[in-house]
């Protein structure tokens, strides 16, 4: 650095902790030399925020949050929409953008919440990490089905219909719950406007907190890695670990990497097919609300899925309480339960590498039922289909509710000392 470029970092330095800061996170942050594959997505996760804040920011430049109607019988929030797809310049890019980037907000998020399963992330010390993990998940679902609405198509319209109902079922406070988040007795102006205010400001505040948290939580620990080792317990002389590299270059570049296969997914997905075969944005949606006019299969995003067959899968009432309050709370108990997860674990080892043949089979079993449960969810409700989806309710459920007991018993390897490459 120049005399003049030094004495303006120096200048800095001595009234905000950029320096530091700097260190502390990059260039002196050390992280497993092994990690592989799967550590890319938390930084792909950073990355689909800010496409998504950035993006967001443009929409709502020419958004207009109201539900009446112009001359040719649209709302004026519909029309708002058709009006950046067709007369904005590259607005219909921007929209793309932001309703891709949703898609792929989740599928990143799924990947990285899996590769935490996988190799122990939870696992002590990083219990708080999980929890802060689990919470971004929660606010980034309600974030995602806010925005849903605000297209105001047929499936915003009737899918915030039949989410915001699910409310109702709660005794006693249900009826005046559902009508506080709708902010009328039925789903209309009132409604569109505060989800419009809680998606733009509220809610992406809250995640925003969460994100800083996270990190700040994830660099008091350290990184976990694919061995489950911990590597702050083997330093050198001048307290460096033996088995960590600096952040920055090592990992910067890597991600960058990572960042490059990503954008050429995405982008395939931007100009070739934005909707997705109807999944990343559903061909209803392309239709104006019409209160008087269901659909005949409602159903939410692909992401919401699998917690909506949950919900469908419960057909029996029970304790004088009907089957809709039973199916809201185990679509409920479906996300909760996962902030539970690193108490629930009782294996001596914390990666899958180490474990036994029981993790591993009951891990392969919950994945598929969750894809499974997924399909079921964008399929309209059948009698063989509620069963298929019963069945698979119950092996998500029992793959935490009985880890207590199996991870207990399940054979594990010895686990190295220092980290591996294989």
């Amino acid at each position: 650095m120049t005399t003049k470029s030094q004495a303006l970092l120096n200048w800095i330095d001595a009234r905000f902790p950029l320096t530091s800061t700097y260190k502390a996170h990059l260039s002196e942050y050390y992280a497993p030399k092994n990690f592989n594959f799967w550590y890319f997505f938390g930084s792909l996760a950073l990355l689909v925020l800010v496409i998504q804040i950035v993006t967001g920011i443009f929409l709502v430049m020419h958004y207009k949050p109201d539900t009446s109607l112009n001359s040719s019988g649209v709302s004026l929030a519909f029309a708002s929409v058709e009006y950046i797809m067709r007369e904005v310049p590259g607005g219909w890019l921007i929209r793309y953008l932001h309703s891709t980037g949703a898609s792929a907000f989740f599928i990143v998020v799924y990947l990285h919440m899996f590769r935490a399963m996988i190799y122990g992330s939870y696992r002590k010390p990083r219990e708080l990490l999980w929890i802060f993990g689990c919470l971004l998940f929660l606010v980034l679902m309600a974030e995602a089905f806010m925005g849903y609405l605000l297209p105001w198509g047929q499936m915003s319209f009737w899918g915030a219909q039949v989410i915001i109902n699910l409310f109702s079922a709660i005794p006693i406070i249900g009826e005046d719950l559902s009508t506080v988040i709708r902010g009328d007795f039925v789903i209309g102006d009132a409604t569109l406007n505060r989800f419009f205010a809680l998606h733009v400001i509220a809610v992406p505040l809250v995640l925003l907190g969460l994100v800083v948290a996270h990190i700040i939580a994830l660099h008091e620990v350290g990184s976990n890695n694919p061995d489950g080792v911990e590597i702050k317990k083997k330093k050198d002389a001048n307290g460096i670990p033996l088995d960590g590299i600096p952040f920055h270059p090592y990992y910067t570049v890597k991600d960058i990497v990572g960042v490059g296969v990503f954008l050429f997914f995405f982008s395939a997905v931007v100009f070739f097919a934005p909707e997705f075969f109807g999944f990343f944005l559903e061909f209803n949606n392309f239709i104006p609300s019409d209160p008087l006019k269901t659909p005949p299969h409602i159903a939410p995003v692909w992401y919401f899925t699998p917690f909506y067959s949950i919900l469908r899968a419960v057909t029996y009432p029970l304790f004088g309480l009907d089957a809709k309050f039973w199916g809201v709370v185990a679509m409920g108990a479906a996300v909760v339960i996962l902030f539970f997860l690193p108490w629930l674990d009782r294996s001596p080892a914390k990666s899958i590498r180490y474990r036994g043949p029981i993790f591993k089979i009951a891990l392969a079993i919950f994945v598929i039922s969750f894809f499974i449960l997924g399909y079921l969810g964008v399929l309209p409700a059948t009698p063989g289909r509620t069963v298929v989806a019963q069945i698979c309710s119950v092996l998500y459920f029992a793959f935490f509710l009985l880890m207590p007991w199996y991870s207990k018993i399940d054979k594990c390897k010895p686990e190295p000392e220092r980290v591996t490459f294989k």
